[in-house]
């Protein structure tokens, strides 16, 4: 089982309308934090979760419940509308407000204090991914392990039929001003505003993003309808450029499959070919 769910967590989604601005990641939605992230800003975002030795240079603003698994470090302040739930040895440099209830584990620093308007309990709350299986148990009426993975494969896949995706950051990413890398694959939601170059494995983008920076995958990257990439689109394999797609920069990759709507700034370089389509993607 523990295999199964560290496999889930290697896969990066952006949901819709989902905002990366200079010093915040932005969503309505649940935000989950693999282990051993280093992330240069804040996120802003409903229920959030973050896995253990993960480190946030910036401040989290939770309308929901907050998780922060063991030996995590915050740099900055943490609001949590509801509960608040830190694992052994997380630290926090700034200050902790928590609307709710705060749980909390053994060699927990929090430099600039706290405030809980609930209950306080000194404990050591159980790890993130127990936390999100018994959830689901006891949520789901679930009994089999098969139906667990089931259910966690959907949920963190980006299947179609689940409606509230979460924002999902895999486990060893690095965000920086600079770069947005994660180790496999990334998907970009619809109406999405992201500042930063992205690299992974492969990319999907929906439509109607504005991405300020470049996009370099080690294998094939997908853009769909109405994108505005503002830098190149690097791929090892292939790219898939759907219409009204503007893209500033070069684009280089081994085939390139391009609409005869969408546009290319700079230079095109495709050892394996370029294919013009006329028809919608």
């Amino acid at each position: 089982m523990e295999d199964t769910s560290r496999e889930l967590f290697e896969n990066c989604i952006l949901p819709d309308n989902t905002e990366l601005q200079e010093h915040t990641l932005m969503t309505d939605r649940c935000i989950v934090v693999g282990d051993r992230c280093r992330i240069d800003y804040g996120i802003d975002g409903k229920d959030v979760i973050v896995c253990e030795f993960s480190s946030l240079n910036g401040d989290i603003h939770c309308d929901g419940d907050l998780r922060i698994d063991n030996f995590c470090e915050v740099s900055g302040d943490v609001f949590v509308s509801e509960d608040a739930y830190l694992g052994e040895g997380v630290k926090i440099q700034g200050r902790l407000i928590v609307n709710g209830d705060l749980d909390i584990g053994d060699n927990v620093q929090i430099e600039k204090g706290f405030e809980a308007k609930g209950w306080i309990s000194i404990r050591n709350p159980m790890p993130v991914i127990t936390y999100i299986v018994l959830y689901l148990v006891t949520l789901l009426g679930i009994e089999k392990e098969e139906e667990i993975n089931e259910i966690l494969e959907k949920l963190f896949g980006y299947d179609e039929e689940i409606s509230e995706v979460p924002l999902m950051i895999p486990s060893h990413s690095v965000l920086n001003m600079q770069t947005f890398s994660v180790p496999k694959s990334m998907t970009i939601g619809e109406n999405c505003r992201l500042h930063g170059n992205i690299k992974a494995g492969s990319v999907k983008v929906a439509r109607g993003n504005t991405i300020f920076g470049s996009l370099r995958t080690d294998e094939s990257a997908e853009i769909r309808e109405e994108n505005t990439i503002h830098g190149d689109v690097y791929a090892g394999g292939t790219i898939l450029i759907c219409e009204k797609v503007h893209i500033m920069g070069d684009v280089r990759c081994e085939k390139l499959t391009m609409h005869e709507e969408a546009f290319v700034d700079g230079t095109i370089k495709a050892p394996g070919g370029v294919k013009i389509e006329r028809d919608p993607c």
